[in-house]
């Protein structure tokens, strides 16, 4: 039996992909055991990792593609056709210059 450590290092990957394809079933006859200190550690026989074939490198494949997001904001070609979140609104609390207005105990304005 090998370790998830010992797969990943026979396959040149990180031990964190060799214990995905454990967890994914890609070894058959792979078991998930408990160390004497309960941590649990991944085994597959030898004879599983010796027929397993290296999956080709790159981004899994998804089962559908994603629903497009619809772009919020306006788009001007001055920015490069990016999206531009649209400007807040004054609220009732903000002065005409922009600043905003804090009120101190007793109703007296500041600002």
């Amino acid at each position: 039996m090998l370790t998830s450590k010992e797969i990943a290092q026979r396959f040149g990957v990180s031990n964190s992909t060799a214990r995905g394809w454990l967890l994914r079933g890609r070894f058959a006859g792979a078991e998930l055991r408990q160390s004497e200190l309960g941590q649990p550690y991944w085994v597959a026989p030898e004879g599983s990792v010796k027929d397993f074939v290296l999956p080709k490198p790159g981004p899994v494949p998804k089962s559908s593609p994603a629903p497009e997001k619809r772009a919020t904001g306006r788009r001007s070609a001055s920015n490069g056709g990016y999206t531009v979140p649209p400007k807040p609104k004054a609220d009732k609390a903000s002065g005409q210059d922009g600043k905003v207005i804090v009120t101190k105990k007793g109703g007296k304005k500041s600002g």
